[in-house]
C-alpha cells in the first residue's frame, strides 16, 4: 500500500520540520506500508504540480494535515483542488487543528474522502487498514467522513496515555539538512536546529486556545535525552527548539529534565515555550546551566482583568517578576502580547506597549496583533453565542482574512477605532526597534573607522 504525505509550502525560505506528519509517517512504516513524502516545502512546487505528479504516480492514500490559520486554510483548498483534479486520485485525508473542530465543513469545503479528528498516529492505521478491508468506517474512533451525500462524525479517540510508546518521527524520510538550517534564537551560523516534543497538551485553560485535548502528557526524561542524542550523532543538531505548547508545565518537571540533560551532559542549545508563574530564579538558573537560550513566553496582556478575563491564570505581578528573574540569568525573553478580549480598551493596550518598551532588548521586532477565536476555542464558542460570528463558514471566508486583522471584535471599539489603536501601537513599536538599530549600527561605524576595527566584516541586515 503505497502513501502519499503532502508537506504544504508557506512561502517560508527555510520551514519548520513538519513533527505531525513525520509522526505519522513513523507509525505508518512500523506498519509496513510504503510512505513517500511530498515536499512542496522546500521545493516550492506549484500547487498544480501535485496533480501531475499523483498522475504520473500511484498511490493508495494520499494526506494533508494544516494548522487553523487563514493562509493554511486557502492553502488546503488549492491543494484538495489539486487532489480531486488527479485522475488517479488516492483516498483522500485531512487532519490537523484546521479540520478538526468542524469536519464536516471541512469535508464538503475540500472534498476529502475523511477527517482524522485530534491525534492522529492510532486512527490512521485503523482507518487505513478499515478501507483497504473494505470494512465499515463507523468502527474507526476518531474520524469524519463521507458517506453517500452524508456525513458522519464517530466518537473520539481516547488520548495516547504514554507518549512514549510512539516511534521517534520518521526523520529518515524527510530532508533534514534543509530543516536543520532554520535559524533560532542565539543560534550562530555553525548551528543545526531541530524541534523535538517533550510532551503534548497544556495544564492550562486560555480562552484563545483552539487545543482540543485536555491535560498535559509529558513524555519520558530519558526519551527525550535519547531523541537529543540520535539528532546530534545522526544529523549533527546542536540547537533544541522545543515545540510543544508548553515545557514549562511545573516547576518539579522543568528541574527534572534540565538534570537530565545536564546528566548527560548533552551540551546543546535550546528553547521552549513557558510559564512566567514558573519561572522562579532558581528553575532559570538551573535551565540555563542545562544550555537554554530562549523562552518564549505567553503574556497575552498586562491588565489583571483582561487576564482574568481571558482565564490565563497569571498577574501583571507574575509576568513582571518572571521577565526580570529571566533575564537576570541572562536568558532571552520572547514577550507575546495580544489585543482585543473581553474588557480590552486602548488603556490595556497601552499597558502591553509600555512593558514591551521598558523590557525591549532590541533583539526581535515586537508588535502586538488581535486576538483570534479560532474554531475549537472557547472564544470562538462565545463569538457565536453573542451573534458577532454566525458559522465556521463565516470565520474562514468572511472575518478570518489576515492574523493581524480583526476577525472578531470583543471589545468596545469600533472596528476602525480597533485598527487605530493597534496602528498606534505598533507605531511605537516599530519605532523604538529601528532606533535601537540605527544606534546599533552607528556604534559599529564609530568603532570600525575611530577604533580602526579590523574585525568589521560589512554592514550586514539580517
Amino acid at each position: 500500500m503505497r502513501i502519499l504525505l503532502v508537506v504544504y509550502d508557506n512561502d517560508s525560505y527555510i520551514h519548520w520540520f513538519p513533527q505531525g506528519l513525520a509522526y505519522i509517517a513513523s507509525v505508518l512504516l512500523k506498519k509496513g506500508y510504503d510512505v513517500e513524502i511530498y515536499s512542496q516545502d522546500q521545493h516550492h512546487y506549484p500547487d498544480e504540480y501535485l496533480t501531475e505528479y499523483l498522475d504520473a504516480n500511484r498511490f493508495d492514500f494520499v494526506g494533508v494535515s494544516v494548522i487553523a490559520g487563514y493562509y493554511q486554510y486557502r492553502k488546503l483548498i488549492k491543494i484538495s483542488e489539486a487532489i480531486n483534479r488527479s485522475r488517479q486520485r488516492p483516498f483522500y485525508i485531512i487532519g490537523g487543528h484546521g479540520p478538526s473542530p468542524e469536519p464536516e465543513y471541512f469535508l464538503k469545503k475540500t472534498g476529502a474522502d475523511c477527517v482524522v479528528i485530534g491525534e492522529g498516529e492510532i486512527t490512521i492505521t485503523e482507518l487505513m487498514e478499515a478501507v483497504m478491508n473494505r470494512t465499515v468506517l463507523s468502527a474507526v474512533k476518531g474520524i469524519a467522513y463521507r458517506e453517500g451525500s452524508e456525513t458522519r462524525i464517530n466518537a473520539r479517540r481516547p488520548l495516547i496515555e504514554n507518549i512514549d510508546t510512539l516511534p521517534f518521527p520518521a526523520y529518515e524520510l524527510f530532508p533534514v539538512d534543509y530543516y536543520k538550517l532554520l535559524r533560532m534564537p542565539h543560534a550562530t551560523n555553525r548551528d543545526f536546529a531541530m524541534p523535538v516534543l517533550s510532551g503534548r497538551g497544556c495544564t492550562f485553560t486560555c480562552n484563545f486556545c483552539y487545543r482540543m485535548d485536555e491535560g498535559f502528557r509529558p513524555r519520558s526524561n530519558e526519551s527525550i535525552v535519547d531523541e537529543i542524542k540520535f539528532l546530534k550523532k545522526k544529523y549533527g543538531i546542536t540547537y533544541i527548539a522545543f515545540s510543544d505548547e508548553l515545557l514549562m508545565s511545573s516547576v518539579q518537571r522543568t528541574l527534572s529534565l534540565c538534570e537530565s540533560f545536564l546528566e548527560h551532559d548533552l551540551k546543546i542549545k535550546w528553547d521552549c515555550n513557558g510559564r512566567l508563574n514558573y519561572a522562579k530564579p532558581e528553575v532559570l538558573r538551573t535551565m540555563k546551566r542545562a544550555g537554554c537560550v530562549f523562552i518564549n513566553y505567553g503574556i497575552e496582556a498586562m491588565d489583571d482583568q483582561v487576564l482574568k478575563n481571558m482565564k490565563k491564570a497569571l498577574t501583571v505581578a507574575q509576568i513582571t517578576a518572571g521577565i526580570e528573574a529571566t533575564l537576570a540569568e541572562a536568558i532571552s525573553p520572547g514577550f507575546n502580547i495580544i489585543f482585543g478580549n473581553f474588557g480590552d480598551n486602548r488603556d490595556t493596550l497601552q499597558k502591553g506597549v509600555d512593558f514591551l518598551l521598558k523590557y525591549d532588548d532590541g533583539s526581535q521586532m515586537r508588535t502586538i496583533r488581535p486576538v483570534t477565536p479560532y474554531p475549537g476555542s472557547p472564544l470562538y464558542y462565545s463569538a457565536i453565542e453573542m451573534g458577532l460570528l454566525k458559522d465556521v463558514e463565516d470565520f474562514y471566508e468572511r472575518k478570518h482574512v489576515n492574523s493581524d486583522l480583526l476577525a472578531v471584535n470583543f471589545t468596545e471599539l469600533t472596528d476602525n477605532e480597533f485598527h487605530s489603536a493597534l496602528l498606534e501601537a505598533n507605531t511605537q513599536l516599530i519605532s523604538a526597534y529601528f532606533h535601537n538599530k540605527l544606534k546599533s549600527q552607528i556604534s559599529q561605524a564609530r568603532e570600525l573607522y575611530l577604533g580602526r576595527n579590523a574585525n568589521f566584516r560589512g554592514f550586514r541586515q539580517t
